[in-house]
């Protein structure tokens, strides 16, 4: 597509998705699922096929195309997600969700690799054993942003809210680790050789490198605020702070044998971490910031929808991995945040609703995929990967919502915004 086309596209996409969203209120689905949707129906398999220009998006490469605006609404959601590590949060609950965030995911690992390793010797020519582990790795994997939008759309609020970002922030640097070292044995299995740099010296590297990054850009960041006193400057300067260790944390390569690479996630979180606890006016910036961001948090979500391929329903392979994949990193998600959460004392509601909101999966599940390709049956670990993300986007944020509503964390809806505006 040309540039005219593009911005026709993304502004038709950024308006069909706030109308979905107006119908997903009427049956009290949250937001997201409507934006999901809107870019699924957009997407090459519905609407787009129709190749009316700026209607739609006609193939899976120009959805592909896009993904700077994923890679930036990432950054900015991050960065607001570092904003919960406050050190008056962590002196509360940090040991909970540092534990809970550990467990919940070595949990969820066992699960998938006992079920799959299974089912590996009931059909071996189905799946390897080496593709089992890989993709119980990946399941400990959660999606942040859909939880972030969730929490911030009904304005949750209370200890299971907390906790929840706090273990999904954590989960991206326990996730790496798993990833790196499952990958690591399955790239033994098939080769007969074990790399310490890749299973090792790498993930550490890059969690290191990505907390040190993100550090440095948050001390910085706060040194430059005070010479500025305009709050739209501010913003701005924070806006291309966020833009920078978004583009700095893309950068990969190497050093002699040793592949270096960063955690856009990671990166931001630190950077957000770092600035909201040594900088007095960080929250009314954190505020602003988060509502200039809005369009491109909506459009993040509608590109996820439309990248969604619906070829892989017609593999029954595929789905009868992904059916086994989806129950058991299900039940290990919910097992291991209740386990740990008993473990650490946590309150009822949090034991009982917690695991339920770890579900979604999404952008850092594709991206393990992705590098799992090179494995002998790469491709099946691609479309399982991409299978659960279909179903977990589509059903995740509801069920984050009913276990937020239960635990008394989100009021009901009762009442609009310009209701409450009109008795003022």
């Amino acid at each position: 597509m040309n540039t005219e086309q593009t911005l026709l596209c993304l502004a038709t996409a950024l308006l069909c998705g706030l109308l979905m969203s107006r119908l997903a209120k009427v049956v009290r689905l949250p937001a997201v699922t409507a934006y999901l949707v809107t870019g699924l129906l957009l997407g090459p398999f519905f609407i787009g096929r129709l190749g009316v220009m700026g209607l739609g998006f006609p193939t899976l490469e120009i959805v592909d195309s896009l993904k700077i605006i994923s890679q930036v609404a990432l950054g900015f959601i991050a960065f607001a997600i570092g904003n919960e590590f406050r050190l008056s949060q962590l002196k509360v609950m940090g040991k909970q969700a540092v534990t809970v965030g550990i467990l919940q995911a070595v949990i969820t690992t066992i699960f998938v690799d006992f079920a799959l390793v299974v089912l590996h010797f009931i059909m071996p020519d189905i799946i390897s054993v080496s593709s089992a582990i890989t993709l119980g790795a990946i399941g400990a994997a959660t999606a942040p942003a859909a939880t972030l939008m969730v929490v911030k759309q009904y304005k949750a609020d209370g200890p299971l809210t907390r906790l929840l970002l706090m273990v999904v922030a954590l989960d991206d640097a326990v996730g790496l680790v798993l990833f790196s070292a499952s990958f690591g044995i399955a790239n033994a299995l098939e080769s007969g050789a074990v790399s310490v740099v890749s299973v090792v010296v790498e993930p550490v590297l890059e969690i290191v490198l990505s907390v040190i990054l993100g550090t440095i850009a948050g001390f910085i960041l706060n040194w430059l605020e005070v010479y500025f006193h305009s709050r739209s400057k501010r913003m701005s300067l924070s806006i291309s702070f966020v833009l920078f260790t978004v583009g700095v944390s893309m950068m990969e390569f190497d050093v002699g044998a040793v592949h270096i690479s960063f955690s856009l996630l990671l990166v931001c979180m630190m950077m957000g971490t770092v600035f909201c606890n040594i900088c007095e006016t960080s929250e009314e910036l954190m505020g602003r910031v988060d509502r200039w961001t809005s369009p491109v948090s909506i459009l993040f979500f509608i590109l996820s929808g439309g990248e969604l391929d619906l070829r892989i329903l017609a593999n029954p392979v595929v789905l009868l991995i992904g059916i086994i994949y989806i129950i058991f990193r299900s039940a290990g998600k919910y097992c291991g945040a209740y386990i740990s959460c008993k473990m650490t004392k946590c309150s009822k509601e949090i034991t009982n609703h917690l695991g339920i909101t770890l579900f979604p999966q999404a952008g850092v599940a594709l991206g393990m995929a992705l590098t799992a390709a090179n494995l002998s049956d790469g491709a099946v670990i691609r479309n399982v990967v991409l299978f659960s993300v279909l179903i977990y986007e589509l059903v995740g944020p509801t069920l984050t919502k009913i276990s937020l509503t239960k635990a008394g964390e989100i009021k009901p809806e009762s009442t609009s915004a310009r209701t409450l505006n009109k008795e003022k």
